[in-house]
């Protein structure tokens, strides 16, 4: 077994990546997604890659199941069991208003209406102390619902199970001994074990819709494979960037709901340590609907400790992401004599009008190939042309709606996507204190290489850095990542009651389990480690941040509380702008992340071909320039823009006063000219 494998299965197609361990030969490729029956589309990809495989020694991939059954409200049927008094917690969820000059903003529609909800009797303390026993009839009354109603999943929210599981444990036991393997069991300080009764409640629920989808996939594919012979366990991208096999996957569905997206901010990641000095990365993902923005801040990806998906809170580390309706397939129109771009796509089908679908209507794609930055008789390394003329007949047609030159419009369409994605990069760098103009641009994704020096040069960014196979990049990031456990711990402290021994046998307890956790995961020891964190805040305030601690027995140290009240404070000034260094601080939760690393692909760099450059027309604000177009494959040394590079999974294009050129690890590194 010499073939290390990675998938990124989206909706439309199936990216694989395969790097050989004896060569070190990396191959990229995609194939047709087949939503029926998505393993067919992924035995497709591999038969592309020549992968068989009984030949693969491991296997990672990335899975939207989750996300597109919550986003398409396709997920399970689920009961909610909460404590008696606590029912409408998950409905009324809270009183903000995050869209607040929105007259038409409604709050998302709960995923489990308040007739799926039942109580059972039994109440501890904030301190975890039983006030009143379990209802254990009550827990059964809720079994014997859901094997009468039908329902997928049961999920379990009870008041300060955070502090302390036992009834929620127990609940646990009395169901699953009821409901043996036909209903999925959620228990929500397994899905999150920290403060906040609607947050924990949001995230138990979302684990309960979403994970029969989940499993039943896995299950599936797990099978599937096995059939074909593989010999390794299947691991899955988590929303945090690690990895897990597919048997805890099943365990954790929530877990996976971003397993696709957060590939490329992994590879970035990647691209960080290869490149050497370039720790900071804003990575772009440009495809043919969606625009992600991630980061990568001193060589680490950009994670946040809980999030918002589709209006519901989750409460786990995933990886910042931001995303618009901006890629190649986004529909130009004219809106009250102005011009629009996005959020509406013409998808893959239609899909743009050079594709010869039947698309009518212009799209950003349409917009490059009648500006010349598109080569049409080898898109996508050939497997598809293009049809100019029909691109240009859709770009006409709404010039003519808005009194402008075809050409004129067409680069309008791209100035105003261009404008539409630097201000998503703005979003999240800008607005939380991040100068964008410290970090280089990873571009991938079909059209991100595309667009990036137009955007980076809005943005005052002076590097573009364009990996191999953009177009395959999540799936090559995910062969970068480690295996990842985050495990946390309520340890509610003010400053006045630190324990540092306590809170540092309590990180030591952490610490043992998460290696535990590890070793199930097949890590051998020597590459096991664990790093750790605790949440804090001053006194008064309602939300945390998290603030990195150098080891398990740090808080047992000298001076410790000075260091870490300083390390809050300066994070607080980083994300707020100020800090209050007088006042007291308070400890929330404790955290620690044990991390597997895998020996890293060192992939061979590409042999350069010999291919003769064609010359054709292409337009750079308003003026035509006779453009050289280049396979990336026969590109070597310093290249002065324009250009635009060809290759089977994407087009770069360089623009004039730009510098492009290939590095010691095939990378495309564009100089952009402010």
């Amino acid at each position: 077994m010499t073939f290390r494998v990675a998938m990124d299965i989206g909706g439309t197609f199936t990216d694989v990546v395969r790097y050989d361990e004896r060569s070190g030969q990396v191959v990229a490729s995609k194939a047709p997604s087949t939503p029926g029956d998505l393993a067919e589309g992924v035995f497709a990809a591999l038969d592309r890659v020549g992968a068989d495989p009984a030949d693969i020694s491991f296997f990672v991939h990335g899975t939207t199941q989750g996300l597109n059954a919550l986003l398409e409200r396709k997920g399970a049927k689920v009961l909610l069991l909460t404590s008696e008094g606590a029912a409408d917690v998950y409905q009324i969820a809270r009183g903000n208003r995050t869209r607040m000059f929105d007259l038409r903003y409604r709050k998302p529609v709960p995923l489990v209406p308040r007739e799926r909800v039942m109580e059972a009797g039994g109440r501890l303390d904030w301190r975890g102390r039983e006030l009143a026993p379990l209802d254990e009839k009550a827990v059964r009354r809720a079994a014997r619902r859901a094997l009468e109603e039908g329902f997928d999943a049961v999920a379990v929210c009870l008041l300060f199970s955070y502090a302390d599981p036992v009834h929620e444990v127990r609940a646990g036991e009395i169901l699953r001994e009821e409901l043996g393997d036909r209903v999925l069991v959620v228990l929500s300080h397994e899905a999150a074990r920290e403060w906040r009764e609607y947050e924990r409640t949001s995230s138990a629920v979302l684990e309960a819709y979403t994970g029969p989808v989940v499993r039943r996939y896995l299950a599936g594919i797990g099978a599937r494979f096995a059939e074909r012979g593989l010999g390794v366990p299947v691991h899955v991208m988590q929303s945090s960037g690690g990895l897990v096999n597919a048997a805890h996957a099943m365990a954790r569905p929530l877990q996976t709901l971003l397993s696709g997206p957060v590939g490329g901010t992994m590879g970035g990641v990647a691209v960080a340590r290869l490149l050497g000095g370039r720790r900071n990365a804003i990575c772009v993902d440009m495809g043919g609907t969606s625009f992600d923005v991630s980061l990568v801040v001193d060589g680490r990806p950009d994670i946040a400790t809980e999030a918002s998906i589709e209006g519901f809170p989750v409460l786990m580390p995933i990886v910042n992401l931001h995303t618009i309706g901006a890629g190649g397939g986004s529909l130009a129109y004219a809106e009250a004599g102005a011009l629009r771009v996005g959020p509406e796509s013409a998808g893959a089908v239609p899909g743009p009008a050079c594709y010869g679908r039947g698309g009518m209507r212009p799209t950003v794609t349409d917009a490059n190939v009648v500006l010349g930055r598109v080569d049409p008789e080898w898109f996508a390394g050939g497997l598809m042309s293009l049809d100019v003329g029909a691109a240009s007949a859709a770009v006409s047609g709404l010039a003519g709606e808005l009194g402008m030159e075809p050409v004129r419009l067409a680069e309008g369409i791209c100035q105003v996507a261009n404008a539409k994605m630097a201000q998503a990069i703005r979003t999240i760098t800008v607005e939380h204190g991040i100068e964008p103009r410290a970090f280089s641009l990873v571009a991938f994704g079909g059209a991100g290489a595309m667009h990036a020096a137009f955007i980076a040069r809005e943005l005052g960014i002076g590097e573009v850095v364009v990996p191999r196979f953009p177009g395959a990049f999540s799936a090559w990031g995910m062969l970068e990542a480690d295996v990842r456990r985050d495990l946390t711990e309520p340890h509610f402290r003010q400053q006045d009651d630190l324990d540092g021994p306590a809170m540092a046998g309590a990180l030591a307890r952490l610490e043992a389990s998460a290696l535990r956790e590890l070793a199930g995961q097949g890590v051998a020891g020597e590459r096991r480690r664990v790093e750790h964190a605790v949440d804090m805040r001053y006194e008064g305030q309602d939300y945390t941040l998290t603030i990195p601690l150098r080891s398990a027995e740090e808080p047992a140290s000298p001076g410790f509380l000075e260091r870490i009240a300083a390390r809050y404070a300066e994070a607080h000034t980083a994300r707020y702008g100020h800090a209050t260094p007088e006042a007291a601080v308070e400890f929330v939760l404790l955290r620690s992340t044990g991390l597997g690393s895998f020996p890293r692909a060192q992939a061979a760099p590409p042999v350069a071909l010999e291919h003769a450059a064609a010359v054709r027309t292409v337009v750079f604000d308003g003026v035509e320039h006779q453009t050289p177009v280049v396979r990336r494959a026969a590109l070597s040394g310093e290249l002065a823009g324009p250009a635009v590079v060809v290759e089977e999974t994407a087009t770069t294009v360089v623009p004039p006063g730009c510098l492009v050129s290939v590095d010691e690890f095939g990378f495309l590194i564009i100089k952009v000219a402010s």
